[in-house]
């Protein structure tokens, strides 16, 4: 009976999701969603915003990825509470850490080992602390330690980071790129958020909104949408313009659509996944985690974004990356990583007061 009211609640879902999808950028649909062989991913997607940032980091060392993928695999087991199978986990982070801390700092540039050094010390104390939690079998203690080990090792990766990792296609230079992360708060009547926007998923899409936050362009603009356990929209200027007028051309800023395919070298660009027939392919910032942050646009033109963002509301567990509506359709570029109780409340016509970079800026190009 559970597994036939959870079918139920996934097919429930995924139709609200299609009725829905419309009235945010109407699509063309001209092929079916997904082919006849199409199966639902297996596994447990990744629901944390802040998770899937460090899993995008253009990164290749084996070891600290193995140890990310132990400690934050624990996700699904703790909610089971599967204290043997977590156990066996920290272990196995503990383990590799141990045995292969030397090839960890190796991949890191030599002015960023010494405080890698630290960082790989406080999570290796870290783990062993987390390993005694299980003991206790205390849920909250655990998780209440975990994150800051995995943000630790979210500090080592992105140390590893020396360069961005492709070419900006000639045709879209001479629109704002970031190249590498940026913080972004964004102050409303309802409450704060902080954003974290992803330039090596997304350069163009996040630097396109970097831009237009240095601009100011967001402070003052009202939530024109807002639909429970759906989506919260924003960005549409006063007056009949339905996003960014560049001042020095007085011409619309349109930016393509830019998505990064998992197993791709570089984006995929002005063509939704769906039209270039990757049905069974999965992008690397996935609509997976409640206050998912992507760029809207018109239904018939994938490259005709602006200014135009919103966040996703709706609990994805239903709906898992790869398996939705809006994976590989719509340019996810970050994450609400603080305040994300704030995108509940609000209603159209609440009021972004502010928005400003906190950190990154100097990654705008």
């Amino acid at each position: 009976m559970d597994s036939l009211q959870h079918w139920f609640k996934r097919t429930a879902l995924l139709l609200l999701t299609i009725v829905l999808c419309y009235g945010l950028c109407p699509p063309v649909w001209s092929t079916p969603l997904l082919p006849e062989v199409a199966v639902l991913p297996t596994g447990n997607a990744v629901k944390d915003g802040s998770s899937i940032l460090r899993f995008s980091l253009p990164i290749d060392e084996p070891y600290i990825r193995d140890i990310q993928n132990a400690l934050e695999g624990t996700t699904p087991q703790i909610r089971g509470k599967r204290w043997p199978e977590i156990r066996k986990g920290i272990g196995k982070a503990m383990k590799i850490l141990d045995k292969h801390r030397s090839d960890i700092l190796a991949a890191i540039p030599d002015d960023r080992q010494a405080d890698a050094a630290v960082w790989l010390d406080e999570i290796a104390q870290g783990l062993g602390e987390l390993q005694a939690v299980v003991d206790t079998k205390d849920i909250d203690q655990f998780n209440a330690l975990r994150k800051p080990i995995a943000e630790q090792i979210g500090g080592v990766e992105a140390a590893m980071v020396t360069k961005f990792p492709f070419a900006i296609p000639t045709e879209y230079q001479d629109l704002p790129q970031l190249k590498g992360r940026a913080t972004i708060e964004i102050k409303t009547n309802k409450g704060d958020m902080t954003i974290e926007v992803d330039g090596y998923s997304a350069p163009i899409t996040a630097g396109n909104f970097v831009d237009l936050v240095q601009r100011k362009f967001y402070d003052g603009l009202k939530f024109t949408r807002a639909e429970e356990s759906y989506v919260v929209q924003t960005g549409d200027p006063d007056g009949p313009d339905a996003g960014f007028i560049d001042p020095q051309t007085g011409e619309y800023r349109a930016i393509p659509l830019e998505i990064l395919v998992k197993g791709d070298s570089e984006p995929l660009y002005g063509i939704t996944m769906e039209d270039a027939g990757l049905y069974l392919k999965e992008p690397v910032l996935t609509f997976s985690s409640y206050g998912t942050v992507a760029m809207a646009r018109p239904g018939d033109d994938p490259n005709g974004g602006s200014s135009q963002f919103f966040f996703l509301l709706f609990e994805p567990e239903l709906t898992p990356a790869g398996s939705n509506l809006l994976d590989g359709r719509y340019a996810v570029f970050g994450y609400v990583i603080a305040g994300q109780e704030v995108l509940g409340t609000i209603t159209p016509g609440d009021v972004i007061e502010s928005a400003r970079v906190l950190r990154g800026a100097e990654n705008l190009v």
